[in-house]
């Protein structure tokens, strides 16, 4: 196992010194569509051995639906990377000139980030989606998936690295952890630190713990995400009720779910029953604090501390009132994850301070906190969602994964 990692670091490394032109770049992407459709029956079949795996073993049945491949799905793949192929090379791109007055050119110039780790769990569609990202933004990447998406994973790869070879290119460019060895993440974390640069996982809490804690390599993700829609006192009751029921139950299982509502005390008469009668009628429970309690008509569970620090995934939601914009910014900046936050207004001034005060990575107005995901913002598809305080922030698309270099020159100066 030590060997074999060894080996793929190497061959990540050595693929990375080899530039890639954005013509040949695009022209794999384009093979590797073609290779997926042109492959459909045996992606499908591949998938089909994962999908049974995972019945017999018992998996929960939307960690199934999560892990499923059929032609609608491989089509959604497809359209990813064709968009993906469509966006400007972001490698080499002069981010600012300018010249001194001692005669010193400098550009700032982009450049790839390294040899890139992505750990990941359940989705296959991942593979596609990081391996995409990574080639185009001039990353080598080793992908180490779930071992339930073991054979769907595999052949997404291999078809990969064919659309590599077909161009002449290093296939070395995106390779596969074949090990089921659950000690290789281990030694990828701690021992792998002169041939991997960046580590991506993306996955459950404990998945991400284990990276954060274990590894000795730069990490880009994040460990939870606790998200909150604020309802101010200037909220449209009609929006907030679509917003706060789209936010939690759309799909409570993404780190873009919020997980806590806080309601302005103003509003609380004329709010609260419609917003929380709105969730619990579509299967929500409702965890609130003293004063949603007394308010509130329906069913509810008296909040603790701790439910302000949870994170659900699941129809349950923590619900607080606060004072004002202020308070509930607090609130936000103790409790949440720099994740992502929204606010609920018609005051534009209120929305600018929030918008400008609460840490998160992704700030809102008047917008569900389900839109949080790469594809939704235009990149294509993401390699990660990052709440660290240093960039790269958000969704991690094609524009976060490269780093730059100042470039230097001059007639012959030297400094006096």
């Amino acid at each position: 196992m030590k060997n074999y990692l060894l080996n793929l670091g190497r061959s990540a490394k050595k693929a990375s010194f080899n530039n890639v032109n954005t013509i040949k770049k695009n022209k794999v992407l384009k093979d590797y569509i073609n290779l997926i459709l042109s492959n459909q029956s045996k992606i499908i079949l591949e998938n089909q051995k994962d999908l049974k795996k995972a019945r017999k073993n018992k998996i929960k049945e939307n960690l199934i639906k999560r892990l499923l491949l059929d032609k609608k799905k491989l089509l959604e793949i497809t359209k990813s990377i064709n968009a993906i192929i469509s966006f400007k090379d972001p490698v080499n791109q002069i981010l600012r000139k300018w010249k001194r007055p001692n005669g010193l050119k400098i550009e700032k110039k982009t450049i790839p980030i390294g040899v890139i780790a992505v750990i990941y769990e359940s989705r296959p569609n991942v593979t596609s989606d990081v391996a995409t990202l990574c080639f185009k933004s001039g990353n080598p990447v080793i992908l180490k998936g779930g071992s339930e998406a073991y054979y769907s994973n595999k052949i997404l790869t291999n078809l990969f690295q064919g659309a590599l070879q077909k161009n002449n290119v290093s296939k070395n460019y995106v390779q596969f952890i074949k090990s089921k060895d659950r000690k290789t993440v281990d030694f990828l974390l701690t021992k792998m630190i002169n041939y991997v640069d960046v580590i991506i996982p993306r996955g459950g809490k404990s998945l991400v713990k284990k990276v954060q804690e274990l590894s000795k390599i730069p990490v880009i993700g994040h460990l939870e995400g606790i998200c909150h829609t604020y309802v101010d006192e200037n909220a449209n009751l009609s929006m907030s009720k679509k917003i706060t029921l789209n936010a939690k139950l759309r799909n409570t299982a993404i780190c873009g779910a919020t997980e806590t509502i806080l309601i302005h005390e103003k509003i609380l008469k004329k709010f609260c029953n419609p917003i929380l009668f709105n969730l619990e009628k579509n299967g929500c429970k409702i965890v609130g604090d003293k004063k949603i309690n007394k308010f509130y008509k329906g069913k509810i569970k008296i909040a603790k501390e701790r439910d302000w620090t949870k994170e659900y995934l699941g129809p349950i939601v923590s619900v607080k009132s606060v004072k004002n914009i202020n308070e509930a910014i607090n609130h936000i900046n103790k409790y949440g994850t720099m994740h992502t936050d929204s606010i609920i207004t018609k005051n534009i001034r209120t929305a600018k301070k929030f918008l400008n005060q609460v840490k998160s990575s992704i700030a809102m107005h008047n917008t569900s906190t389900q839109f949080a995901d790469g594809g939704e913002f235009g990149f294509g598809g993401e390699v990660g969602i990052s709440t660290n305080t240093l960039p790269p922030r958000g969704p991690v698309g094609l524009d976060q994964l490269v780093s730059f270099k100042y470039q230097v020159s001059s007639n012959g100066k030297i400094r006096k």
